[in-house]
């Protein structure tokens, strides 16, 4: 994993845990890698790794069975899901706006390359 200088590596950790619950690699009640399992996965420091789970964890993604390991939880999906619609409505959709009317772009542009998009990762 190549992380990017420009957010938090405990919140691109993060980032890749709820990709892999949202492509069901991680279903809910599947144990994932401990803390120093994901550590040396990723070759990086395990407080790192533990402060994206201690994240995970007071958003509900995931939860703890002490001695046991970390667990998807209930939901994990459905919160992923709310919780990064909520993120690109908020954060990212005002930038493309913005971008779109500097261009001098209209949405029908926008939804046609939307749709070849559809087309093309179907």
């Amino acid at each position: 994993m190549e992380f990017k200088e420009t957010q938090a590596i405990y919140i691109q950790i993060g980032d890749y845990i709820n990709e892999q619950i949202l492509l069901e690699r991680w279903k809910e009640g599947d144990r994932i890698l401990s803390v120093r399992e994901l550590g040396v996965a990723l070759q990086v420091n395990p407080n790192t790794v533990m402060r994206a789970y201690d994240f995970l964890q007071n958003n509900e993604i995931i939860f703890n069975k002490r001695g046991v390991g970390y667990f998807v939880a209930e939901q994990a999906k459905n919160k992923i899901i709310d919780y990064r619609r909520k993120q690109f409505l908020e954060l990212e959709l005002p930038v493309i706006f913005k971008n779109m009317k500097l261009l001098g772009m209209n949405l029908d542009e926008l939804k046609i390359k939307y749709e070849e998009f559809s087309k093309n990762t179907n």
